[in-house]
């Protein structure tokens, strides 16, 4: 699968549970809408990224991607500690010059 490598960063990142690592592939005024809540800034992500983590202890394991204009998609399979893992979820990335903008996750 041939990622931006900012995707291929993230994601690398999210499975090391790296904090700073994922705020840090982010723009300083970037959006993430997870589990209908938005998230501002780096400041909210850093807090979402967090929570995200001692809440599930996720794993990410990309499927596929499909580049819809300026926006990725990638599926992902989910694992970790909640009910019915592992999912597949679809991650929506807009990058602006080399950075996350937007992240929008859906089931």
């Amino acid at each position: 699968m041939n990622l931006l490598p900012v995707i291929e960063r993230y994601i690398e990142v999210s499975n090391a549970h790296d904090v700073e690592g994922i705020v840090s592939r982010f723009a300083d005024d970037a959006v993430v809408r997870d589990e209908s809540a938005m998230r501002h800034g780096k400041i909210d992500i850093g807090r979402w990224a967090t929570e995200t983590i001692e809440k599930y202890k996720f794993h990410f394991k990309p499927l596929n991607a499909d580049e819809r204009g300026s926006e990725t998609i990638l599926s992902v399979e989910v694992s970790g500690s909640f009910p019915g893992s592992p999912i597949t979820l679809d991650y929506h990335f807009t990058i602006v010059n080399d950075k996350i903008q937007s992240l929008v996750i859906d089931s």
